[in-house]
């Protein structure tokens, strides 16, 4: 393999989620133009939802304390902050120690699954599965019943008591 055969190749693999992420945000119910996206949302949730940024653990877009929903404790509902589609309920949400609102289990037919290796490592994103929203990364850790562990970033979720 000669080297610039290797950079290309690295280059492509760079480009390769940003690409894919740009094919899957047009198939889905809700869609905007990026200066929508920017219109309708906040700074750091635009980051998060539409370019797959991560807050911080145990942090506020605002006051750098504690995520926005992290110690939301009340029944009710976790929605997507771009489209308002209900995702996780409360009931399924456990503190994981991560610092980022956990959850167990997803709504039927809520949350899309993507394979992520943004980071050189095989990862499983979670995007919201009406407008795409980058919520966060499922892992095999989790609790009982599912063993899966929902690590979500605050800012991609509102909440309805």
């Amino acid at each position: 393999m000669t080297r610039r055969h290797a950079l290309l190749t690295s280059a492509a693999m760079a480009l390769m989620p940003w690409l894919g992420r740009k094919a899957a945000a047009e198939s889905f119910e809700v869609s905007h133009t990026d200066a929508e996206w920017r219109a309708l949302l906040t700074p750091g949730r635009y980051a998060v939802l539409r370019q797959a940024a991560t807050e911080k653990p145990y942090s506020n877009q605002l006051k750098g304390d504690s995520s926005p929903l992290l110690k939301e404790n009340r029944a009710g509902t976790f929605h997507c902050a771009g489209c308002d589609l209900a995702l996780f309920s409360s009931t399924t949400k456990f503190d994981s120690g991560t610092g980022w609102p956990s959850f167990y289990d997803a709504l039927p037919g809520a949350v899309a699954l993507k394979s992520d290796r943004s980071l050189l490592i095989a990862r499983t994103e979670v995007l919201c599965h009406r407008c795409g929203g980058h919520l966060g990364h499922v892992f095999d850790d989790g609790p009982k019943p599912t063993g899966k562990r929902y690590c979500m970033n605050g800012l991609a979720l509102t909440f309805s008591a």
